[in-house]
């Protein structure tokens, strides 16, 4: 799924504040379908523009619309935000994280998040137009966000999923290639003769376990390797010498 496929509607807004809080908070995260529906209240286009600062243009594009159903018509997924649970309010309730999981493997087409007035959150009749139901965790005696922060945790959470580019720099290191790693390790303290007596496997998982639990990356691994191979290679040359020196006094 791609960002230009979200779209952030806002059901029966009442604080112009928000919407232009929840514009910034979108385009931060590279989002700008936004859909508002049958504000409570008429909304002030001079306050929406000056709480998004440079995201004005967001509101601007927005879609106006009567009714949720009619904002919903041609989504092909439909995700209610809501911390209320109830036999009509969905069986389960996702996590941002959760829900950035199930999106990152849909095919692209319209998915709308929906949230709901700020005083009352989504009715369940709205709720019954989605298809699935998400929340954010939060502080059960005092659980309720502001809706302008509510959408800035969604956006961010899915922003990141649905980054194509990876970090070069940060690519965790397989079981494989971290096997290699604590093997140059094991050759490097046995060429120097630190394995007298038996150990050596006890001391490869351990090793294996806390570079596992570090999360190393494949560029770190290299060099942590490379690090240790040359170290046997230096003291397999010194032991080499000294023999030598040896044998010809």
């Amino acid at each position: 799924m791609l960002c230009g496929d979200l779209i952030i509607v806002l059901c029966r807004p009442s604080e112009s504040g928000n919407v232009g809080g929840t514009c910034r908070a979108m385009k931060n995260m590279g989002f700008t379908q936004l859909r508002l529906v049958s504000p409570e209240v008429p909304l002030d286009g001079t306050t929406i523009r000056a709480r998004a600062i440079h995201a004005a243009d967001v509101y601007d594009k927005a879609g106006h619309y009567e009714s949720l159903a009619e904002a919903l018509a041609d989504c092909a997924l439909v995700v209610g935000t809501s911390r209320r649970r109830g036999k009509k309010r969905k069986e389960f309730s996702l996590s941002p994280e959760d829900l950035a999981v199930v999106l990152k493997n849909r095919q692209a087409g319209p998915v709308a998040l929906v949230f709901g007035n700020e005083r009352t959150g989504l009715s369940e009749d709205e709720m019954d137009l989605c298809n699935l139901a998400a929340h954010i965790p939060a502080n059960e005696e005092f659980p309720s966000l502001n809706l302008s922060h509510a959408v800035q945790v969604f956006t961010y959470t899915l922003s990141r999923a649905f980054s194509v580019k990876t970090d070069a720099h940060w690519i965790p290191a397989t079981a494989e290639r971290l096997d290699s790693v604590v093997e140059a390790v094991a050759d490097s303290l046995q060429s120097i003769g630190f394995y007298t007596q038996a150990g050596r496997p006890e001391q490869e998982r351990f090793f294996r376990d806390i570079l596992a639990r570090a999360t190393i990356t494949t560029e770190e691994a290299r060099y942590f390797e490379s690090i240790f191979r040359k170290a046997a290679r230096l003291s397999g040359s010194r032991t080499v010498a000294i023999t030598e020196k040896r044998d010809h006094t």
